[in-house]
Formats: C-alpha cells, sequence, structure tokens
C-alpha cells in the first residue's frame, strides 16, 4: 500500500505523539509499504519512508492548522495514496488518530489543574477567548463529522470522548490500544545502569527510588507529585527520592520544594535520552496526570518490568490491574491515597511480583501489535474503496 501519514510537526523531542509516529512509520516500511509523511517540518530522514514538506505559510498562528490540514489534503489527493493516516486534524482522511485524545476533553481537564474555584474559572475565560484553540476546535468538529474519517483511538478513554463529545461510536470509533517499542537492555546492563545512577544521585539499595518523566509538569501531575512527597516526610517515611526528567520550566516547582523544605528528596534532571537508565534505576514510575489518552511513559515503564502508579485520566491505566502491575488512583489531587500506594511500594516483594506481572503485558502493549492492527484497519479500508469502485 501507498500510505500518506499526516503530522503538522515532526519533532520528536515534542513528545509521544511525535515519537509514537516515527515508530509506526519504521515498522509501516518493515511490513513492505511505501511510507510518505506529510508535516510543516524539515524533519530529520528516515530510511526508505519519503517525507514531504507542507509549508503552511500565514501570519495568523491560530490559521496554521487549518492552513496545514487544507494543503495537506490537496497534496494527498495528487499523490493518490491508498490510505490517508492523519494524526493532525484533517477532515479528508481516511483514518483520524487523535494520539492528544480530542481538544475538549484537553481544554476540560487543563483546567483542573489550577488549585482553586476562582482560578479554574479564569482558566476558562481565557481559553473560551483564545482564538487558536476555537479554531482547532472547530476542525475538530468537522474531522468527527458523521461522514467523517475513521477514529482510531489508543485507549478506550478516547473513545468514550468521541461519544460524549460528538456522539461518535463503534464501528466507525476502532480503539487500536496504543503501543511502545523501548529498547530493552539485558539483566547486566540493566544492573550496571541502576547502579551507576543512584551512585551518580546518591541514593542508596534501600531507598525507594520514584520516576516521574514528562515535557508538561503541570498537566502530568507534578505538584500534587511535590505534596506527596512532602506529606510521606512530614509522617516519618524518609527513606524515598523523586527523579524529575523533562523539558518545562522548574522554578515554580523548586520554589514550592523549597518552601516545604524537602530538597534534598527531589532532584531535577532536565531534557534527557537517559531514560532507558532511569528505567533502570527507579523502583516505580509515578504519574499523577491530570490528562493523558494513553501515555507512553507509563506503557514503557510497564513493558521494562517497572511497576508504575498512575491516575484513572490516563487511558494507560486501562491495561494496570489495582495491586497487580501498579496502582490506579482516581484523581492526582488525593494526596492521602498516593501517599499510601507509594509507602505500599517500600516493599520490596511487592515490586518484584509487580515486576514480574507487569512484564507479562508486553505482547499486550507492543507497538508491533498496535502496527498490525492499524495494518489490518487499512487493508479493510483499501478493500472497501475497491468495492465502491466496482459497484460504480
Amino acid at each position: 500500500m501507498k500510505i500518506g501519514v499526516v503530522i503538522e510537526r515532526m519533532e520528536a523531542w515534542r513528545g509521544g505523539a511525535e515519537t509514537s509516529t516515527l515508530e509506526l512509520c519504521r515498522l509501516l516500511v518493515e511490513r513492505g509499504h511505501d511510507v510518505h509523511i506529510l508535516t510543516t517540518t524539515n524533519s530529520q530522514s528516515l530510511p526508505d519512508v519519503t517525507i514531504h514538506t507542507i509549508k503552511a505559510p500565514t501570519l495568523i498562528s491560530s490559521r496554521k492548522i487549518a492552513v496545514f490540514a487544507k494543503r495537506a489534503a490537496a497534496f494527498a489527493r495528487k499523490q493518490k495514496f491508498d490510505v490517508i493516516h492523519s494524526v493532525a486534524l484533517m477532515p479528508e482522511a481516511d483514518v483520524y488518530q487523535p494520539r492528544g485524545g480530542l481538544l475538549a476533553e484537553t481544554m476540560a481537564r487543563n483546567v483542573y489543574t489550577r488549585p482553586t474555584a476562582s482560578r479554574r474559572l479564569l482558566k476558562r475565560a481565557l481559553m473560551a477567548l483564545n482564538v487558536k484553540q476555537r479554531t482547532m476546535i472547530d476542525i475538530e468538529r468537522r474531522t468527527l463529522r458523521p461522514d467523517g474519517p475513521i477514529i482510531a483511538c489508543v485507549s478506550n478513554y478516547v473513545a468514550r470522548q468521541c461519544a460524549e463529545y460528538y456522539n461518535a461510536e463503534p464501528p466507525r470509533v476502532r480503539v487500536i490500544f496504543n503501543g511502545v517499542n523501548p529498547r530493552v537492555p539485558d539483566d547486566e546492563e540493566r544492573f550496571r545502569l541502576r547502579g551507576e545512577l543512584r551512585s551518580e544521585l546518591g541514593v542508596d539499595d534501600q531507598t525507594l527510588l520514584l520516576l516521574f518523566l514528562a515535557h508538561n509538569f503541570r498537566l502530568k501531575g507534578l505538584t500534587p507529585l511535590i505534596e506527596t512527597i512532602s506529606r510521606l516526610v512530614v509522617g516519618g517515611f524518609k527513606q524515598v527520592r523523586l527523579m524529575v526528567a523533562g523539558r518545562d520550566n522548574v522554578v515554580p516547582f523548586q520554589k514550592r520544594i523549597e518552601a516545604l523544605g524537602i530538597q534534598s528528596y527531589i532532584t531535577f534532571l532536565g531534557p534527557t535520552q537517559r531514560a532507558t537508565a532511569f528505567f533502570a534505576a527507579c523502583d516505580a514510575c509515578v504519574h499523577p496526570t491530570y490528562y493523558d489518552p494513553c501515555s507512553r511513559v507509563v506503557l514503557e515503564a510497564l513493558y521494562l518490568g517497572v511497576p508504575a502508579i498512575t491516575t484513572a485520566y490516563n487511558g494507560a491505566s486501562e491495561v494496570i490491574q489495582d495491586g497487580r502491575e501498579g496502582f490506579v488512583i482516581q484523581t492526582p489531587d488525593d494526596i492521602g491515597m498516593w501517599a499510601r500506594r507509594i509507602t505500599d511500594l517500600a516493599s520490596p516483594d511487592l515490586r518484584r511480583r509487580m515486576s514480574e506481572n507487569a512484564l507479562l503485558l508486553r505482547e499486550r502493549i507492543s507497538m508491533r501489535r498496535h502496527v498490525a492492527e492499524l495494518d489490518d484497519l487499512f487493508q479493510e479500508i483499501v478493500e472497501r474503496k475497491r468495492s465502491a469502485k466496482v459497484l460504480a
């Protein structure tokens, strides 16, 4: 098949959607497809993948998304792709995969990152006045119209959003659960990485080392996590350290940490290419997110046998049986429950059992399985198009 993959920006450093799309394209090529990426960026080259840069010049930033969608659609028509798979908002796609979830839910959950009712009200008002967001919601509405693309959701959570906001349901809405493909170190390398990083951080093997890895610290719940660490320390549980890795402004979080007097318990590591070492060194992954369609970080942790704690507002929680591979907590703001579950993980026996159970999820959360299911959907679309031509 000749497949067009549409994504507005393709820099992998931006986050999970971009990284997943790169992996998707590589694996589609492995399956024998002719893959073309349509993007606004001068992206890195990929073996056997053709990259087309679609320029969307405009002085009005709110129009860039709409201009890109229109020009990408026009380009795709000329290329005569068998299937157009779009990660960006694109009403003319065959398959729309909202890897970032739906905008309406993203906006709603962002409101809840504000700590008080007045700040939430202000956030709602500011979003209502945001021209770019209104433009994106309009394109999302057209993309999810009744006769629009098939919607390939990365979790049941996203599928529920489609039904709630747009009355879009199966068979048009398909859940093709997210997948990951992390590098798996052997036992010798994992042991070495664990020792090196814990030594670098000054953390002994009896201390519970937690990993928080994200790019949007507020949305992913770093604030309640800091409050949780404070509660643990004040309560006498001091054999705990938190690694914070990722790209964001750390200053407001550092100020709160200093006010709580817990500087020695939390270490900021900045943007990183050392995720493999961090997963090897930590005892658990903590992801108290306010919103995540299906977190790659949590799935990668589980794939590597690292117990994970996250919230019900994360699609990745759908593969965690509470108490088996990790814990699922209803909200990020339940500080008492977060403190309780982290304390539970102080048990090496519990962590070992959770690690063994997490490793059993590998096939279910693999990117190869994800791409195989998408490939089946693409074949279905091609067959349907052929049948339509015959009938015409």
